[in-house]
């Protein structure tokens, strides 16, 4: 073997030996760093629940369940003429919308009066010209509409 590679040899097992001191200095390290760090099930427990945590959905749909048990209860009884009527039907009725006679118009009133009561309560079931069955009141009974019309008619003076 010659000089040169003798002098070649003796450094490339100078270099791996200092890697190889590296090598092992930085395994020792990491086994010191890592060494403290606790396993126990107390530590896993609280590990598991923090993922638990962060992985749970941000809300959740109700599709077709019962309404929850904070909804309002439906009101017991009939309402008043004049609640159906501030509810739904002042909406066309206090101004005029498609042609819906105002409440407190007198001559527009007085010929739907002379209809009669029966009459006007079956216009307003089934609908009439732009008015939709019910007006805008789907859930309301006769009673209900019946009395929101008389309380129409009372206020335009019939």
């Amino acid at each position: 073997m010659s000089h040169e590679d003798k002098k070649f040899l003796g450094n490339f097992i100078g270099v791996l030996s200092a890697l190889v001191v590296i090598a092992v200095v930085f395994f020792f390290l990491a086994d010191m760093v890592t060494d403290d760090i606790p396993t126990n099930a107390e530590t896993d427990s609280r590990m598991q629940a923090k993922i638990a945590e962060n992985i749970k959905p941000v809300g959740e749909v109700n599709v077709g369940t019962a309404p929850p048990a904070s909804a309002p209860a439906a009101a017991a009884g009939p309402r008043s003429g004049e609640e159906v009527f501030q509810a739904h039907c002042s909406a066309c009725h206090a101004t005029g919308v498609a042609g819906a006679p105002k409440v407190g118009d007198s001559a527009a009133w007085s010929k739907r009066a002379a209809q009669g009561i029966d009459t006007l309560l079956t216009h307003a079931t089934n609908g009439l010209n732009a008015m939709p069955p019910k007006g805008t009141c789907a859930e309301c009974s006769s009673e209900e509409l019946k009395g929101a019309i008389e309380y129409m008619l009372s206020k335009s003076g019939q």
